[in-house]
């Protein structure tokens, strides 16, 4: 199984943000994305999952072509997006949460199925277990953070795309996030890390590629790119912390999310 991207460039309208990305995931490996703020990083990891389409270039996920599948077929195929900023919907339970990331599989998936499923992915996240009818806002910034992977792990993916899952946190929960992707590769999982944090993410990676301004400017072994002294210049740094906003529509939106769950 490998993730194969020739030529991908993608964007907003007319102008792209990435040009001619060229990229490999094999089977089993940790692939990091390293750039700073602005570089291309989330832009790349929403057209490999489809919520951005591509423009030009190839995607292909064990020889078939992705580039115009939607997000829902991708994620049939094994590749999953876990999104900046974590996104969990705050208004619904931690146990809402996690049937949302099987939504996709909702037809083949029977109640007593999913619930197997919650109980397996929350094997690697006590914390989640003892708090599933907890509404997922009053988490903590890291708990919120696993809660968003679990989400994506609920879909059983062969694939997973994190984009900046140590932005905000703490460095002793930064840790704690990358012990848990090591532990995933190590299950088998194949993981491409979006990362403003150089330093961790390339210490754990198989492989990485350096972006700047849409544009792969150098690629290698994780280890080996640490050592080099133009990453070690630019990019030896952590994102910024991302503050909670309120939104008008949260009331609504779970009241929508939860009506579909019942259903």
């Amino acid at each position: 199984m490998a993730l194969e991207v020739r030529g991908l460039s993608a964007g907003y309208g007319a102008n792209p943000v990435i040009r001619d990305i060229d990229l490999r995931v094999g089977e089993g490996e940790i692939v990091a994305l390293v750039g700073a703020n602005g570089a291309g990083k989330s832009t790349l990891v929403k057209a490999l999952s489809g919520l951005l389409a591509a423009q030009t270039g190839d995607i292909e996920f064990d020889g078939a072509p992705l580039a115009r599948l939607s997000p829902r077929q991708r994620v049939l195929r094994g590749v999953v997006h876990v999104p900046e900023g974590r996104q969990v919907f705050s208004g619904l339970t931690i146990a809402e949460n996690l049937r949302l990331g099987a939504w996709s599989q909702r037809r083949s998936l029977d109640a007593r199925g999913l619930e197997q499923r919650i109980a397996r992915v929350c094997e690697r996240f006590p914390v989640l277990l003892e708090r599933l009818h907890q509404p997922a806002g009053t988490l903590s910034g890291g708990q919120q953070q696993m809660l968003a992977i679990a989400r994506g792990l609920m879909a059983e993916p062969r694939l997973l795309l994190l984009d900046e899952p140590s932005l905000g946190l703490s460095p002793l929960l930064v840790t704690e996030i990358f012990r848990l992707v090591q532990s995933l590769r190590a299950r088998g999982l194949s993981i491409l890390l979006s990362e403003q944090n150089a330093r961790m993410s390339l210490g754990i990676a198989d492989r990485a590629y350096v972006i700047e301004t849409g544009r792969v400017v150098l690629q290698g072994r994780g280890e080996a790119l640490l050592g080099t002294p133009e990453v070690a210049e630019r990019y030896l740094g952590v994102g910024k912390a991302v503050s909670g906003s309120g939104d008008e529509r949260s009331g609504e939106l779970t009241r929508r999310l939860r009506a579909a769950l019942g259903r």
